[in-house]
């Protein structure tokens, strides 16, 4: 049997399935489930803040083999101009030797004239926050300094493909199949990392990890989209998933601070993943999906059922496509997102915004290990920060516009993050508060263009297209980490580029279409208007009566020819 075609007005599937109600059984159900799952994505993506936590550290110089007085051990490494002992070299130890055995005193020395070595013989590392790290294990210290930041950038580089791939692969098989995939294959390969036994296996792991985090993530993210009706999708798109992601971030410094030992930390979140596995029995795909690939008897069963744990009665038949066409629904990709002028800038303006947003938010989240205190409670405090923030984004999305929410939380995160480098040294508290503010406002950011591509975004190409703004923002991820990496030149200069590109982002996103009480478009000739944009390529978001009547007659007349020509071959 041939495939039906989706039909053309954007609200149809909200009033067909309007006898179901907003908040019944079948909507708490699975709004609570895909919530669920979305609590492993708080905790891994982070977990890199403790699993390559970097503890103090300093030259090894042997116990034996090695004829030192005590006094000249005690000064066997350099002070630094901070009076702290230095990480990356010691005095040679020849040197110190003859000095030791010819009875002269460090105090009769002038230190300063001693050549100095690097650490041959390896680091010594404090065990007092971390018991071990991938930092500690691996010494990625010193001139392989550079390979933690690179490790986290792996982690987005596979975010990166896998925005990519997911939106394409569910455009074409489903929200709920790449989903649970993709849970199952980031749960393994987290497994798996656990017994890594180099670096370089430890990171190709943590990029095949990425790829599946981010998938698992946007897939659940479209189905309760595009599942749930108006009012309780905006509290999903906007608070409820976030709330939970946030709840998987609390749980990681909470794991971490008893878990000090990184592999068994790995372990003790790789493994709640596989209790999500059997929800796949109690998630059903999307109706929506199931309409633009033309399955319309596989979407009217889901809607059956949501009807009866919703105690409503279905009408006996839910759906009733156009009959005019037969042929097969086209299968959009990317590349679709440019071919228009409309889609193009809407697009090109979301990915400028997506990237700078991430650039920022996971810098900060970053360098909460950095921060002056205990890391676990800075970490805890910053995923704190974060609730607040999608609890008001949810507020705002009930009754706000969209564009101009977006914007005044970017231009309220770009002023914290520039003031930061105003406040004295001393004042190390304010300087805190200042960043947990920041946080929260580029939170409430992240929570609202979010919720805004989804609502931006035509069914036909939604999926690839969440999945294009994060593909998007990961180049922004991968760049996050020397961000805090510059901290080494100047700990002022992350805040000021941060500060710098989030306000140019809050002035670009004034130019976004508002998308505030408009029903979920449909096709692409369906998307809202960018401001600027030819008017007549952009569709109509009412019909007229006249358009209604030809639209009509049009059917009439094609199903009069398709009978005639069955009836002609009956004949024959």
């Amino acid at each position: 049997m041939r495939a039906a075609p989706v039909r053309d007005r954007m609200n149809d599937y909200e009033a067909d399935t309007a006898f179901l109600g907003d908040w019944g059984g079948f909507q708490r159900q699975l709004s609570l489930l895909l919530c669920i799952t979305m609590i492993p994505n708080g905790y891994c993506g982070l977990a890199i803040v403790f699993l390559a936590g970097t503890p103090a550290h300093r030259c090894r110089v042997p116990v034996h083999g090695l004829n030192l007085t005590a006094a000249w051990r005690n000064v066997s490494i350099p002070l630094e101009e901070d009076d702290q002992p230095a990480k990356c070299s010691r005095y040679q130890l020849e040197a110190l030797q003859a000095f030791s055995e010819e009875g002269v005193l460090p105090s009769e020395v002038n230190l300063s004239s001693v050549p100095q070595e690097g650490c041959l013989d390896g680091w010594e590392y404090d065990r007092s926050v971390y018991t071990s790290t991938i930092v500690s294990d691996w010494d990625l210290v010193c001139e392989d300094q550079w390979k933690k930041p690179l490790t986290s950038s792996l982690f987005f580089c596979g975010v990166l493909i896998g925005s990519f791939l997911s939106g394409q692969l569910s455009d074409r098989f489903g929200r709920k199949r790449v989903m649970f995939v993709t849970l199952a294959s980031q749960t393994t390969f987290a497994f798996i990392q656990v017994f890594s036994p180099s670096w370089m296996v430890f990171c190709i792991l943590f990029f095949l990890t990425g790829m599946s985090h981010i998938s698992n993530y946007l897939s659940a993210f479209v189905l309760g989209t595009e599942i749930l009706g108006p009012r309780l999708r905006e509290f999903f798109s906007t608070a409820g998933s976030c709330l939970f992601f946030a709840v998987g971030y609390m749980m990681l410094p909470l794991h971490a601070y008893f878990m000090r030992d990184w592999r068994r930390l790995l372990l003790c979140l790789s493994a709640p993943g596989f209790l999500l596995l059997p929800l796949w029995w109690f998630i059903p795909e999307s109706p929506r999906w199931l309409l633009s690939q033309g399955r319309i008897t596989e979407a009217e069963d889901i809607v059956k059922n949501a009807a009866k744990m919703n105690k409503k009665d279905p009408p006996a038949k839910i759906f009733s496509p156009l009959k005019q066409e037969f042929k097969k629904p086209k299968a959009y990709n990317i590349c679709d997102m440019l071919r228009s002028w409309n889609i193009r800038w809407i697009s090109l303006l979301l990915w400028l915004v997506w990237n700078i947003v991430a650039i920022s938010y996971l810098a900060l989240s970053l360098n909460t290990s950095n921060l002056y205190g205990d890391a676990y409670l800075n970490c805890f405090l910053s995923a704190t920060a974060e609730v607040p923030a999608y609890v008001i984004s949810w507020l705002m999305f009930r009754c706000c516009s969209r564009r101009l929410t977006l914007s005044a939380s970017l231009f309220a995160a770009g002023f914290f993050l520039l003031v930061i480098q105003l406040i004295p040294a001393d004042l190390i508290s304010l300087a805190i508060v200042l960043e947990m503010t920041g946080k929260f406002a580029l939170t409430l950011a992240f929570a609202l263009v979010y919720a805004y591509s989804a609502e931006v975004y035509p069914t036909v190409l939604r999926n690839t297209a969440m999945g294009a703004c994060s593909m998007a923002s990961r180049i922004g991820s991968i760049i996050a980490p020397y961000f805090i990496y510059l901290r080494s030149y100047s700990a002022s200069l992350p805040y000021i580029l941060m500060g710098g590109l989030t306000t140019m982002a809050a002035l670009l996103s004034l130019l976004l279409p508002e998308s505030y009480g408009m029903p979920l478009p449909e096709t692409i000739a369906n998307m809202h208007p960018f401001p600027g944009c030819c008017r007549k390529n952009v569709y109509k978001l009412t019909h007229t009566k006249e358009e209604e009547n030809a639209t009509e007659k049009k059917s009439q007349d094609v199903q009069a020819e398709q009978q005639e020509h069955l009836h002609e071959e009956s004949l024959k």
